[in-house]
C-alpha cells in the first residue's frame, strides 16, 4: 500500500461469500445505451469499457433485460438470448484477464416501459394502474401508459425468466448477479401500493406486495453454489407515485428484516441526494445497517473521504461509485495515490458511440523530476 492508501478503509479487501474482493470500491450499476444492434447484444466496445474499470473492487453491469417483455429503454442490452449470453462471455472474459470481477444486473421496468419498446404491446405491471412517469422512446420523451395487470401464470413466468438469465449469466462467466429491484421499476411496483392493488397472493399486505420479490431471490440463488446473489433496492426514492415517507420506509424496514434468511452475497442500498450534513446522510442508510445483518453496499453521492467515513463507522461494508468511474477507468487507482478525479461529458453518457465510453485516459503519477 502507498502512504496515501494507508488509513483508508475503502482501500482494504472484502469477502462476500467465498469471492474476496481486492477494495471495497464498488462500480455500480450504470445504463450507458451502447448496445446499438437488433440483436440488444453487448458488443467489442463493451468488453473494453468493462476491462478499463477492472480495478474496481466489484464491477455491477448495467441493468440488462431478463426478456423481451422487460425492456423498458432503447439501446440497452439483455441477456435472456443465447446470442447475448455468447456477447457477455467475451465481457466477463476480458474482465477476468484484466484482473477483475463482474456481476450482471438484472433488470424489467414493468409498466414504467412503453408500447414503442414492446412492438406496440401494452407493458405489464402489477396492477392496472398507470405509473405517470415519462419513458424516451425511439421517437421522443412519452408518458406512460396504463398497463395490463400481471395474470399469476406470468407472474409465474416472470420469475422464471429471471431465472433464465441468472443461468445464462453464470453460463457468460460472470461472478454472481444483483437483481434490479431500485427505482421505480417492476419489483419496486410491486411494493408499492399505490401501483400494487392486487387481492390475491401478491398483494393486499407489506408481506404479500414484497413475495414477487421473495419468490424471485429464491428462484436465482440456486444457480450458484455460495452467495452470489446481491439485491439494490431504493427505500428513500421519490417521484412519481413513490414517496419515500415514514409508511415507506417502515415497510422496507421489515422487507430488509426479511432479507436476513435470503442468502444473499450483499445488499445494495440507493440513498437520497445527500444532504450538506454528510453525518445526516450516513444515518439514513444507519437505519437499515441496523437491520441487515449481511455485507451492506451503499450508493448516491459519496465522495472519496465519505466513503472511507461511513466504512470506519460501519455504517457500510462497501460503497459504489457510478458517475466518477464514467471518466476515471482507474477510480482506486486516482484513490490509492491521491490523483485528481476527471469529469465527465454529461453530453456523451447516453449517446452510443465510444466518444464519452472507453476513451477517457488514465491517471499517470508525476515524474520523480516534476515534483
Amino acid at each position: 500500500m502507498t502512504a496515501t492508501a494507508i488509513g483508508q478503509p475503502l482501500l482494504t479487501p472484502l469477502s462476500i461469500g467465498d469471492l474476496t474482493l481486492p477494495s471495497r470500491v464498488v462500480m455500480a450499476p450504470m445504463t450507458r445505451a451502447r448496445a446499438t444492434n437488433d440483436e440488444l447484444a453487448p458488443t467489442p466496445s463493451h468488453a473494453l469499457y468493462y476491462a478499463q474499470r477492472a480495478g474496481a473492487g466489484l464491477i455491477i453491469t448495467e441493468g440488462t433485460w431478463v426478456s423481451k417483455q422487460a425492456i423498458g429503454a432503447s439501446n440497452v442490452p439483455g441477456i435472456y438470448t443465447e446470442h447475448q449470453t455468447t456477447a457477455w462471455a467475451t465481457v466477463t472474459e476480458a474482465v477476468h484477464q484484466a484482473g477483475g470481477r463482474i456481476f450482471s444486473q438484472l433488470g424489467h421496468a414493468g409498466a414504467k416501459s412503453h408500447p414503442d419498446h414492446l412492438d406496440g404491446a401494452l407493458p405489464a405491471g402489477p396492477s392496472a394502474i398507470n405509473p405517470r412517469e415519462k419513458r424516451l422512446t425511439p421517437t421522443g420523451l412519452k408518458d406512460t401508459v396504463t398497463p395490463r395487470e400481471l395474470t399469476p401464470a406470468e407472474i409465474t413466468q416472470t420469475i422464471a425468466d429471471y431465472r433464465a438469465a441468472a443461468s445464462n449469466a453464470h453460463r457468460a462467466g460472470f461472478d454472481g448477479i444483483e437483481v434490479h429491484a431500485q427505482g421505480s421499476y417492476l419489483i419496486p411496483q410491486f411494493l408499492n401500493p399505490r401501483l400494487n392493488q392486487r387481492t390475491d397472493a401478491y398483494g393486499g399486505s407489506t408481506a404479500a406486495r414484497a413475495r414477487f420479490l421473495l419468490e424471485l431471490l429464491h428462484a436465482v440463488t440456486g444457480i450458484w453454489d455460495s452467495p452470489r446473489v446481491g439485491v439494490k433496492l431504493s427505500p428513500y426514492w421519490s417521484g412519481g407515485t413513490f414517496t419515500a415517507d415514514e409508511d415507506t420506509l417502515a415497510r422496507y424496514d421489515w422487507l430488509i428484516g426479511e432479507l436476513n434468511s435470503a442468502d444473499l452475497a450483499y445488499l445494495h442500498l440507493m440513498g437520497p441526494t445527500p444532504p450538506e450534513d454528510r453525518d445526516d446522510h450516513l444515518a439514513l442508510f444507519s437505519r437499515y445497517r441496523a437491520a441487515y445483518q449481511g455485507t451492506l453496499v451503499v450508493n448516491v453521492g459519496f465522495t472519496q473521504d465519505g466513503a472511507n467515513t461511513a466504512i470506519e463507522r460501519a455504517a457500510a461494508d462497501a460503497v459504489s461509485f457510478g458517475a466518477p468511474f464514467i471518466a476515471n477507468p482507474d477510480l482506486v487507482d486516482r484513490f490509492t495515490h491521491g490523483y485528481p478525479l476527471a469529469t465527465a461529458d454529461p453530453a456523451t453518457i447516453y449517446t452510443g458511440g465510444l466518444t464519452g465510453y472507453t476513451d477517457y485516459p488514465t491517471a499517470h503519477p508525476l515524474q520523480s523530476d516534476d515534483r
